[in-house]
C-alpha cells in the first residue's frame, strides 16, 4: 500500500507569483489547461497500490480548494484530503506534524512532491528502484549546466551505487551538475530523522522559552536539516531522470511549464489538444482551448499577444501588440534567467517575461502565441497558436 503527499505551501509563499495568486491560490493556477497540482494528482493516481493522496499546506480551506478536492476525488476515485498546518512548517515540518495521518494503514512507502514543479513524474520507475534497493530516502534528480546548477539543490552521488554523498542547497560555487527535482519517495523510517530535527529544535528553543514548547521547533527544512545532514551515511539515494522538469516559481515560468506539458499531451492527454475540424479555426502546434472560449474560423492576424499572460476578464484592443520576453527557466540553458524577482518593486512594475492585462476584452482579429489567456470570460473569434485559453 502506498500514499502520496503534495506540499502546496501557503499564501506567505509564492510572492513571485503575484498578482496572479491574488485571484487564485498558486497550486490551483492553470498550467496547460488544468490546475497546477492536478498534474501531480494524475501521476499519483496512476501508481499501482496508491491508496490516498494528502495535500499539506498553510492555505485556508476555502471554497476553490474544497471544490477542487471534491472534483478530484470523484474523477480519480481516490481519497484526497487537505491537512492544514497550524503555522508554516517548512518542507519537512508538515510531514512530521502529520506523521500519524501519513502512516495510518501502514504504507510501504510514500511519495512527497513539491507543488511548484513541472515534471512527467516517473513515480512508477522510482517505486521499482526503491523496491529493488530499499532506503529511507530516494530523491529524483536531473542534470543542469554548471551555471544554472547554483540555483538549485546540488547532489554529489556515487556513480556506481547512486548514494547521495553530499548535498548543498543553492551553493555559492559549483558542486555538481545533478540537481534536486523536489520529488521524493520515502520509507516510513524517513520520519525518524525528522523527529531528531524536531527534538533538537525543541532543545535549542528551551534556551529562549522555559515552557519547553517553542513554536519554532516544528519548522523543518528537508533540504538543509535532513538531506545535507544525512548525505554520505547510506540513507539517501538519487534516481536520475531525463524527462521534462522545471520549477514554477513565478508567473513567467508558468508559460515554460505549460509548453512542456503541452508537448507531452500527444502521449498523455491527446484529448486535451485542439484538433483541426472542417470549418474550424486553423491550429498550429500544441494548442489547448478552454471549453468557455469561442474561436471563430474567420479570425485574422491583426493583433498579436506573444509570450504573455492575459488576466481574468482581460481585453486587448484591435491592432495591438502585447509581447513579453521569452526567457525560459531551463536548467540546461546557461543564458536562462531563473525569474526569481517579484513582478513589482517599490510600487513599480519590473520588466518581466510576462505581461499581465486586466479588465479588457480580446477582439476578433488576434494572433496569440506562447501565451496564457485565463478563462471565465468570452473570448470572441480569437486565433490561437500554442495558447492556453
Amino acid at each position: 500500500m502506498l500514499k502520496a503527499v503534495i506540499l502546496i505551501g501557503g499564501p506567505q509563499k509564492g510572492t513571485r507569483f503575484r498578482p496572479l495568486s491574488f485571484e487564485v491560490p498558486k497550486p490551483l493556477f492553470p498550467v496547460a489547461g488544468v490546475p497546477m497540482i492536478q498534474h501531480h494528482i494524475e501521476a499519483c493516481a496512476q501508481v499501482p497500490e496508491m491508496q490516498e493522496i494528502l495535500l499539506i499546506g498553510f492555505y485556508q480551506p476555502d471554497e476553490p480548494l474544497t471544490r477542487f478536492l471534491e472534483a478530484a476525488q470523484q474523477e480519480f476515485n481516490l481519497p484526497i484530503r487537505y491537512l492544514q498546518e497550524f503555522a508554516p512548517l517548512g518542507t519537512g515540518g508538515g510531514l512530521y506534524h502529520f506523521r500519524d495521518q501519513i502512516l495510518a494503514g501502514g504504507p510501504e512507502a510514500f511519495f512527497v512532491l513539491n507543488a511548484d514543479v513541472c515534471s512527467d513524474f516517473p513515480l512508477t520507475t522510482m517505486l521499482d528502484v526503491h523496491r529493488h534497493q530499499p532506503h529511507p530516502f530516494l530523491l529524483l534528480g536531473t542534470t543542469a549546466n554548471r551555471t544554472q546548477s547554483l540555483n538549485y539543490g546540488c547532489i554529489v552521488e556515487n556513480p556506481q551505487t547512486h548514494e547521495v554523498l553530499h548535498y548543498v542547497e543553492k551553493p555559492s560555487t559549483f558542486v555538481s551538475d545533478i540537481i534536486n527535482c523536489g520529488i521524493y519517495l520515502f520509507s516510513p523510517e524517513a520520519l525518524k530523522p525528522l523527529r531528531d530535527v524536531f527534538q533538537r529544535n525543541q532543545q535549542d528553543g528551551q534556551l529562549e522559552d522555559s515552557s519547553g514548547l517553542w513554536p519554532g521547533a516544528g519548522t523543518i527544512r528537508l533540504e538543509q536539516d535532513v538531506f545535507s545532514a544525512l548525505a554520505g551515511q547510506g540513507q539517501i539515494y538519487v534516481h536520475l531522470t531525463d524527462g521534462i522538469w522545471s520549477q514554477i516559481k513565478s508567473a513567467g515560468s508558468a508559460l515554460y511549464a505549460s509548453r512542456l506539458y503541452l508537448s507531452q499531451y500527444q502521449l498523455t492527454h491527446p484529448e486535451r489538444l485542439a484538433k483541426h475540424a472542417p470549418g474550424g479555426p486553423r491550429i498550429r502546434g500544441n494548442v489547448y482551448i478552454h471549453p468557455t472560449a469561442k474561436v471563430a474560423p474567420s479570425a485574422v492576424e491583426h493583433t498579436c499577444v506573444l509570450h504573455s499572460i492575459v488576466g481574468w476578464g482581460s481585453t486587448v484592443g484591435r491592432w495591438a501588440r502585447v509581447e513579453g520576453t521569452p526567457n525560459d527557466p531551463n536548467p540546461n540553458d546557461p543564458r536562462a534567467h531563473m525569474d526569481s524577482e517579484s513582478l513589482f518593486k517599490d510600487g513599480k512594475l519590473l520588466p518581466a517575461i510576462t505581461i499581465l492585462g486586466c479588465r479588457v476584452r480580446i477582439p476578433a482579429e488576434v494572433l496569440i502565441l506562447n501565451s496564457i489567456v485565463l478563462p471565465h470570460k468570452e473570448l470572441s473569434r480569437s486565433f490561437t497558436n500554442q495558447i492556453i485559453l
